[in-house]
């Protein structure tokens, strides 16, 4: 499977990925990942984009776009991949777009995760983490006043992102990037829109049948 998977804060985009990776035993890409990676190695693309982000700039598309096209060209990951936080802008997509053609891949979806704004507000406003070994509860199942993990006896707390103004203006930003994302999928007969908002096992099996039926 060749996949690009898109969704805003809070859908459950990151657990998709990794059971979808479980299920073809796909390579992940993560352009966040490849960037630390990158920048770890010293490699000649992580060195151009460490000396973006040490000025406090946003690292630009050909640098991204050469570390997927470097990952791409791997034997593990040419035929079998699950594209995941890229593209996020509509010249990225044809940025991607162009880079496919260059190296001969052809796409076989973009599952765009979909939610509604005011559940997700919700659901990551009950959101709790723990410091201690980094598990995440809601408070629908342990309850407001509880205040040690579970597991761990860590402190649990609220990430500040995770409140529901910052959380409204994420979703903005967010559907302002991807709508034009979404048209231009759509155009091109490759957008797959799947409701993000059900229970975890139940997306991850509509996104299942969505994949096998583009298949066929």
């Amino acid at each position: 499977m060749k996949i690009i998977l898109f969704g805003p804060p809070g859908v459950g985009k990151g657990t998709q990925a990794k059971l979808l990776v479980e299920e073809f035993h796909s390579a992940h890409i993560s352009t966040g990942d490849l960037l630390r990676e990158a920048v770890k190695n010293k490699t000649a693309l992580g060195l151009k984009a460490k000396s973006f982000m040490d000025a406090g700039n946003l690292v630009p598309d050909d640098v991204v776009i050469g570390l997927i096209e470097e990952v791409l060209k791997s034997d593990e990951a040419r035929d079998n991949f699950i594209l995941d936080g890229f593209p996020r802008t509509l010249p990225q997509a044809r940025a991607l777009d162009a880079l496919f053609e260059k190296i001969g891949i052809r796409l076989d979806s973009v599952i765009s995760l979909e939610v509604n704004n005011e559940e997700i507000i919700n659901r990551l406003d009950q959101r709790r983490l723990c410091r201690g070994c980094g598990r995440i509860y809601t408070i629908a199942r342990i309850g407001a006043d509880l205040k040690k993990c579970p597991s761990c006896g860590g402190e649990l707390y609220q990430r500040d992102d995770d409140k529901p103004e910052p959380v409204r203006r994420r979703l903005e930003v967010y559907q302002q990037q991807t709508k034009p994302l979404i048209e231009y999928y759509r155009e091109t007969d490759r957008l797959v829109p799947i409701d993000g908002m059900d229970e975890i096992g139940y997306v991850h099996k509509l996104v299942l049948d969505a994949l096998y039926k583009n298949r066929i």
